[in-house]
């Protein structure tokens, strides 16, 4: 049974601070509770109805590490982040030190993106074109958010996420750099598709002066109609179809 306390910890969870104290974050629905079970990510507990338990312990047997709370859909509806409760939440750690960028690969660099469903849906899109990087500033949205987590559908698995300075890791790897701008080479007439940084910006401000004298190659993706803009997530998966494909 869930226990008060247990209600209020996984609930503090939704705020990055707690995240951050705990070392752990939350990851609800059956799908993702499946792919994260299957992996060797270490898991603090399983809340989930009976039906679901009983019909999972060959999973749940693979993480002897976590708690299993039998639940009645009260409790899930009481400590979910949806509008609808799941049949299961996990509490899985976030202490997964990742792999170091190397050079010659191809990376996903976002300067301070604050949306997570735009950071949700880049490291699901490194994760299709087999970008085993995503690299974060510092004033980025957290990568353990919720809403990221869902939006990623199981990315955070499979794709190494650092948080760093830009500018330090690009001046010590010596990469390419591409700028998505607006004011760019067209994308299309790119003749040199060198593995190195795919460069992102902030919804809003775009890419910070400071970096944009660093890249190496300004790139834009060509407009044809009166749209002012492309939602950041859809210009980095142009961009990687169009680099990584083309």
């Amino acid at each position: 049974m869930l226990t008060k306390a247990q209600n209020k910890y996984i609930r503090a969870l939704s705020q990055q601070k707690n995240r951050n104290e705990h070392g752990t974050y939350v990851v609800e629905g059956e799908k993702l509770a499946e792919e994260w079970l299957a992996s060797d990510c270490k898991i603090q507990m399983v809340v989930a109805l009976t039906d679901w338990v009983k019909m999972n312990t060959d999973l749940l047997a693979k993480h002897p590490e976590a708690e299993v709370i039998h639940a009645e859909p009260h409790h899930l509806e009481s400590i979910t982040g949806l509008q609808t409760a799941n049949q299961v939440i996990l509490v899985a750690y976030s202490n997964k030190t990742p792999k170091p960028i190397a050079a010659g690969a191809w990376c996903i660099a976002l300067d301070t993106l604050q949306d997570p469903g735009n950071m949700g849906t880049i490291i699901r899109i490194a994760d299709w074109f087999g970008i085993n990087h995503v690299i974060a500033s510092p004033g980025s949205v957290d990568f353990y958010n919720p809403k990221v987590i869902q939006s990623a559908m199981g990315g955070h698995l499979r794709v190494n996420l650092h948080k760093e300075e830009l500018d330090a890791v690009f001046s010590k790897l010596k990469s390419p750099v591409y700028a998505a701008t607006l004011g760019g080479e067209n994308i299309y007439k790119l003749k040199e598709k060198t593995p190195g940084f795919i460069l992102i910006g902030n919804e809003s401000k775009g890419i910070s002066e400071e970096l944009l004298n660093i890249a190496t190659q300004q790139i834009t993706i060509p407009r044809k109609g009166g749209a002012e803009s492309l939602n950041a997530a859809v210009s980095a998966g142009i961009i990687c179809a169009l680099l990584i494909e083309g």
